[in-house]
């Protein structure tokens, strides 16, 4: 079971990889996270920090988070190392966790400042939450969904299929479920439902 030190803030590492089409619901949990009492340090991967889309600017989104959380993203390899090692937070999660982000972390390829970050917290026994949101959940990326299932300290936002028929390999997760997800990683279990 995952214990957290008494000594760390009341503090959560927020990661945001290019879903760019779950942006707009998973904002509103970082502020439910606000509204609850955490500090949440926002951390963007290179994609959702630099790429306009039709879901809105980069610009847009950094200024959002700031705004939220009181804190400007961290963007950048320098940035993510020292979370765990300075015991800057509790837990980290990544929202939306792209099948890309799934396969770096499968592998333990720590090139992107989300998966440094997310090394730099598991490092310290510190609980990664995945919420994972990609076309290929159930094809590319479903191997790197299986290894991270079999991970110490990694848990998941409950995900399901999002559009079976139009879209069958699809997986997204229920980012309503993000904070229950959060507090129960903290006590060590994997929330259920798993599959929704």
């Amino acid at each position: 079971m995952t214990q957290c030190r008494q000594d760390a803030p009341r503090a959560v590492v927020f990661a945001m990889c290019g879903s760019f089409c779950s942006f707009g619901a998973v904002l509103p949990q970082v502020e439910r996270l606000c509204r609850a009492g955490w500090d949440v340090l926002p951390l963007l991967s290179a994609s959702a920090a630099s790429q306009d889309t039709r879901f809105g600017t980069a610009a847009g989104l950094c200024a959002t988070l700031e705004e939220m959380t009181g804190h400007p993203p961290m963007t950048t390899l320098q940035q993510a190392e020292p979370l765990g090692p300075e015991r800057r937070a509790r837990a980290m999660i990544i929202a939306p966790c792209t099948g890309a982000t799934m396969g770096l972390l499968a592998a333990g390829i720590s090139s992107t400042a989300v998966t440094l970050g997310a090394k730099s917290m598991l490092r310290g026994g510190r609980p990664l939450i995945l919420a994972p949101s990609t076309n290929d959940g159930l094809a590319g990326s479903a191997v790197s969904l299986a290894t991270l299932l079999q991970r110490k300290n990694v848990y998941f936002v409950p995900f399901g299929q999002d559009d079976s028929f139009k879209k069958p390999n699809s997986l997204k997760s229920d980012f309503t479920l993000l904070p229950d997800t959060l507090e129960s990683a903290l006590r060590g279990v994997q929330i259920q439902p798993l599959l929704l």
